[in-house]
Formats: structure tokens, sequence, C-alpha cells
């Protein structure tokens, strides 16, 4: 039987109350692209991700859309219904075949009022969460379109290994992705990569985007917040 044990929020509950909760909750499975909370779903659950990762979408009725973040293991997502019983607020959907642990929202009450650990751990990831968001919120309001593209570049890259002062992006993100991302069009991302790659700042290697000068972009950013202040 799949078991909440599987989750790294809940490994340290004991085994019966790990047992009890588990036959509560369902497992479901899904294939790449496909979707998993629509922003109309009237449903309350919470899902963790056991296995693959996901996207969040916000979309508006233009037709416009903003990535408002991606999860993976053991991360979860459909709380803040749980929690205020409002509606949901994003569309969720698959980036590659997942198993999602389906908790139904009396269960994740339950949880977070009779488990201290559990509800502190919730209550730190939340509050990661309004960190994140409230530096996204600074950076549209503050900085330039190429600005807030640089600074996205930067925080989706990685060491690059074998490369000292080098990161990585893999695989490399589609310019519609990144202008979903930091909300702007297509084209004007495509023309600020062209920028970056004349400046051998950014390069793009098979099956990756590679930030080859991370001194100059970040002083690019620096220079971004001291301008538009």
């Amino acid at each position: 039987m799949e078991s909440l044990s599987q989750i790294a929020l809940f490994k340290s509950l004991p085994c019966d109350v790990l047992e009890a909760q588990s036959r509560r909750c369902q497992w479901r499975r899904y294939e790449a692209n496909e979707l998993v909370i629509d922003y109309e779903d009237d449903s309350r659950d919470v899902r963790f991700i056991v296995s693959g990762s996901v996207r969040i979408i916000l979309r508006f009725a233009t037709g416009k859309e903003v990535i408002l973040a991606e999860m993976k293991d053991n991360e979860f997502f459909g709380e803040i219904a749980a929690i205020d019983n409002e509606g949901r607020s994003a569309n969720v959907t698959t980036l590659q075949r997942s198993t999602v642990c389906v908790m139904p929202q009396a269960v994740f009450l339950e949880m977070l009022e009779g488990e201290p650990g559990i509800n502190r751990q919730v209550m730190r990831i939340l509050a990661k969460r309004v960190r994140y968001l409230n530096q996204r919120l600074a950076e549209h309001c503050f900085l330039q379109t190429k600005h807030r593209l640089y600074t996205e570049l930067l925080r989706m890259s990685r060491p690059r290994l074998g490369h000292e002062g080098q990161r990585s992006i893999s695989p490399p993100p589609t310019q519609k992705d990144l202008a979903a991302r930091i909300g702007t069009r297509r084209e004007v991302v495509s023309r600020e990569i062209a920028k970056l790659k004349r400046d051998t700042i950014v390069d793009k290697t098979t099956g990756a985007l590679i930030l080859t000068d991370l001194k100059r972009l970040n002083k690019l950013i620096s220079d971004g917040w001291t301008e538009d202040m």
C-alpha cells in the first residue's frame, strides 16, 4: 500500500498514525503536461508530490499567464484552499510523469492541529514562499524587464560541474517560458538573450543554457536596482 512515509514531511509520525492517515488519502499518477488542478476546481484537498514535478501557473482571462513556481518531490500545493476554504488560486500542470498523493482537506487540517512538528514545518515552508513572492513583487515593481530576466536566469541556474565560476540551466528554458516567468513578451526575451550572447555573458550548448560570466551578470543586476530605485 502507498504510504505517507514516502513523503519527508510525515516520516517522523508513528507507524500507526501513518497507516491510518495513509488509508484516507489517494495516490494518482499523471503523464507529462497533464492538468492536475484547474483554477476553477472547487476541491479543497492538498497534493503532495511523491515523484515527478509540476508547474504552478496563474492564467488570466486575456490569455496571458505567469509561471509562479515549479515544484518537485516532497513539495506540496493546494494548501491555500485547504486553509482558508476559498477557491483555487492557480492552475497546476505536470512537467513530467508524476505520482501525487491527494490528501483530503480534513486530514491536512487534522495534521496541522494534532501534530505540532508538522505544523511548524508547514509554517516555515509557507513563510519561505511568502519571502520568495515578496522578492518577485519587488523585482516587478522596481526592475526593468531586462533586469528581471537576468535575475530569473541566475535564480534558475545551478553550478556547472567542472567549470568553476559558471552556472547552467538544464534543460534550457524556452523563450516563452522565460517570458511567462517575468511577465513580458517572448520577443523581448529573444532580444535580450541575443544581446547577452553577443556580450559573451551567456552561451548555449547541447542541453543547457550556460551563464559564462557571473561577475558581469551580477553587475548588470546590481546596476538595475541602482538605476530604477
